[in-house]
């Protein structure tokens, strides 16, 4: 974001960055499971002849435990014949009707798909079975304007395995924060158009990051079922929270619409023209070919699309379940939003699942809380990344001013460091390999070069191994000299500089214009 604001700063008033929609998902593991669910009812001593009695029992007992502060309260209790009902905008006109500005609004009842259990009669062994299906049952949806959080709701399935589902939203919760802290900001929707200190709203928004989640969830947990220590007294068992999705959001908000919609065009024109199917694939961390196409085997869906909305225009790039798009908000907000649904492919600094003093490596990002500060920074370096690589389009800086020092050699600690040729051919690949999109969030490592600057090598043979590798590591050592890519911390692993953004981006850029649209920008 740095370039971006170092270009742009004189219109802007502020940046925030944060969550903005968070959805968590509580699971009983051990009930998951056909074995923890037998495991369960042997506990508490329900045969499977005697289940359905038991569970519809349950059901009654959880409902009427759960509803007890909505009587208590005069709250309204709701059915909803459809799924499809905007439950939020149904709350919304409740607590606007009843003149509700604090605690539970209202809990609406639906009908909905969920995974639980039935008892099945195999005809062949002639016993009766614990199996899991795919079933509907009643879930309760409690809203509430949250002491903490502002609006939310939270969903338990009325039915076993009881999952839960909560949501809430960062920048609801920063308001709440900011009136707490007696700061003044202008709110429209789901956004802030000015905040009177930006400075002290991001250290707020900040410390949501420091939540204690397990403890803040259960919490919750508790007011949606308040029986559930009595209910597992013989089988302790209690929720795993995991986030099902985020999305972390950094807005810019700028003086007025005017400066904004002078190079919101630019910007969308092109993310929509660059970005092609393979370069959105790697960009969020999708697998491709060697050559840099998308493997045959995937059967997904790669997605760039441009929509004009209500509020604005937006452009989306989404591999299946993730995402990373950038919209302009009440006309003068501009938004990149990374969303998360599948964290596979991420990873993060942390031991041995179950080892939590074991060795620290490099793993797989998991969808539990722990996880969260991780997913966090992951996305805001999306956004950052990504809105700095659109500025680097809108730069005014001429090419051979960008290029210039680079065209010369150069001392750098101690040694004589050529200069890089762009306009040949090996330096060239080189740039344009170390700018893919798949390297944008973890950075990329020796063998990821050497994979993509030599795919025909027979990678079998260890002398050629060497070899290559020995080559690669010219190729890094020239580019840290020139201040292309910097070294992570503690890794082997390399990444982009602001310089070295820019530079690519304009040189890839100028190698993919036609002469005229050279021409005419030279003119």
């Amino acid at each position: 974001m740095e370039l971006f604001l170092q270009k742009y700063g004189t219109d802007v008033t502020g940046t925030l960055s944060g969550f903005d929609r968070l959805v968590f998902r509580g699971s009983l593991r051990r009930l998951v499971y056909q074995e923890g669910m037998m495991g369960f009812l042997y506990a508490a001593k329900v045969l499977l002849k005697d289940f359905a009695r038991y569970v519809l029992s349950v059901t009654s007992q959880l409902k009427k435990a759960s509803l007890t502060k909505t009587a208590e309260k005069s709250r309204t209790v709701k059915y909803l014949p459809s799924s499809q009902v905007d439950k939020e905008d149904e709350a919304r006109a409740i607590a606007k009707n009843d003149g509700i500005t604090e605690g539970l609004i209202c809990v609406l009842t639906s009908v909905e798909p969920c995974q639980s259990f039935e008892i099945h009669r195999n005809r062949e062994s002639k016993r009766l079975e614990l199996v899991p299906r795919l079933r509907k049952c009643l879930h309760l949806y409690h809203y509430y304007i949250h002491p903490l959080f502002g609006f939310m709701n939270a969903r338990i399935q009325t039915w076993f395995p009881l999952s839960i589902q909560v949501c809430i939203n960062g920048r609801e919760w920063l308001s709440r924060q900011m009136d707490a802290a007696g700061m003044n900001y202008e709110r429209r929707g789901n956004c802030f158009t000015w905040i009177e200190d930006p400075a002290r709203a991001q250290e707020l928004m900040n410390t949501q990051l420091r939540t204690s989640w397990s403890t803040v969830l259960k919490d919750i947990s508790r007011i949606l079922n308040p029986i559930h220590d009595e209910m597992f007294k013989d089988f302790p068992v209690d929720y795993y929270w995991s986030v099902h999705q985020s999305e972390w959001a950094s807005d810019i908000m700028f003086r007025n619409t005017e400066a904004l919609a002078r190079i919101y065009p630019l910007l969308i024109r092109h993310a929509i023209t660059t970005f092609s199917s393979p370069d959105v694939m790697r960009f969020l961390g999708g697998k491709t070919t060697r050559e840099g196409n998308i493997h045959q085997a995937f059967t997904g869906d790669v997605v760039s699309d441009l929509k004009t909305r209500p509020e604005g225009v937006r452009i989306k790039h989404r591999v299946n379940k993730n995402s990373i798009k950038l919209y302009d908000k009440e006309g003068s907000v501009l938004r990149p939003e990374t969303t998360i649904n599948d964290p596979k492919g991420i990873k993060v600094y942390r031991p041995k699942e179950g080892e939590s003093s074991g060795q620290l490596d490099w793993r797989p990002m998991r969808k539990g809380v722990a996880d969260l500060y991780r997913r966090a920074k992951v996305s805001e370096q999306a956004n950052e990344r990504y809105l700095d690589a659109l500025a680097a389009v809108a730069d005014t800086t001429p090419l051979k001013t960008l290029t210039q020092s680079l065209c010369q050699p150069i001392t750098w600690k101690g040694k004589r460091v050529r200069a890089i040729n762009v306009y040949s051919p090996d330096d060239a690949k080189l740039l344009h390999v170390i700018s893919r999109g798949e390297f944008t969030i973890n950075g990329f490592r020796n063998q990821d070069i050497r994979r993509l600057l030599h795919p025909e090598t027979d990678t079998s043979s260890a002398k050629n191994n060497r070899r290559l590798s020995a080559a690669v590591t010219r190729k890094l050592r020239l580019l840290r000299a020139h201040g292309l890519i910097k070294r992570i911390t503690r890794t082997h692993r390399y990444q982009l500089t602001e310089r070295g953004r820019t530079t690519t981006t304009a040189l890839i850029a100028a190698s993919n214009a036609d002469a005229n649209s050279l021409m005419k920008m030279a003119a």
